[in-house]
């Protein structure tokens, strides 16, 4: 299954500006790509000429981790302005993030992207396995609802409504045995449609007001942000899809060439044996 990248994703728009707090999708993991990719050499000529990826296996997850956040991020800039949407949302003095916090009418959502390129993931109550395997989605979630919680209300004054949300990205099969009966499991192209049905329960007073204290650098870090590396993060993903497009020319001319040897030769041998 090949990865689809939106042609146009927020974070390589030139209306957004790298200091708009909450603006910038994907801002923390793609920092993170960057610097373990900044320790990687660059591919040799063979190495481009063959189409090697020049992401490192430690980088490798960094980077799917950005384009699934990236994804989620150009879906969610088709809501309308009665939904206010921030992106890689630092929270507290450890470098921890929330990757999309999401207000409405309905109340708030932390999102938590999860890129699984062509997996099988399975969700149930109490455990979501991608390829079998056992993952901490639902726990890290319950952890960022419970801050997100904690920390907006303390804002706003009054007990503030927060429910967390996976977004599956990139899954080849998305088995839903059970939702969790505190969040939601949901593939990325059921999102907004999922967003959309929540039933209103803030009035528009409460709204206003959580839509501020959420859009407050303060509400949610005192530490310094670092402006994000966009331009480099882009580079990288130019370099990636090249070599990525090198590789499908080399088997598509590879495939070219055995069937021109094995073409002939079939043809001659039905002629041979069906010929009369």
């Amino acid at each position: 299954m090949t990865t689809e990248i939106p042609p146009q994703l927020p974070s390589d728009s030139p209306a957004v500006a790298a200091h708009d707090f909450g603006a910038v999708a994907a801002a923390s993991v793609m920092a993170e790509c960057l610097r373990v990719q900044a320790d990687v050499l660059p591919s040799s000529a063979f190495g481009r000429f063959i189409g090697r990826s020049p992401l490192s296996d430690d980088s490798l997850p960094w980077y799917l981790g950005a384009l699934g956040e990236l994804d989620v991020a150009a879906r969610l800039a088709s809501l309308d302005e009665g939904w206010t949407v921030l992106h890689s949302v630092p929270v507290g003095t450890r470098g921890s993030d929330v990757d999309h916090v999401v207000v409405g009418a309905a109340g708030v959502f932390t999102i938590n992207s999860k890129f699984h390129e062509g997996a099988r993931v399975w969700v149930g109550g109490r455990r979501i396995l991608v390829n079998g395997q056992k993952t901490d989605h639902l726990r890290n979630t319950r952890y960022e609802v419970s801050r997100t919680q904690k920390l907006l209300s303390a804002v706003v004054g009054t007990d503030v409504p927060v429910r967390g949300a996976i977004v599956i990205v990139g899954a080849k099969q998305i088995a839903i045995r059970e939702q969790p009966t505190d969040m939601a499991v949901v593939g990325a192209s059921q999102l907004l449609r999922w967003l959309k049905k929540q039933k209103p329960i803030l009035e528009p007073a409460q709204l206003a007001a959580v839509s501020a204290a959420v859009r407050t650098e303060a509400t949610w870090s005192s530490e310094p942000r670092a402006l994000p590396d966009t331009s480099g993060f882009a580079a990288l993903r130019r370099e990636v899809d090249g070599a990525r497009r090198t590789r499908m020319a080399w088997g598509i001319a590879v495939l070219v060439a055995i069937l021109g040897v094995t073409g002939p030769l079939t043809l001659d041998f039905y002629a041979r044996t069906f010929g009369g």
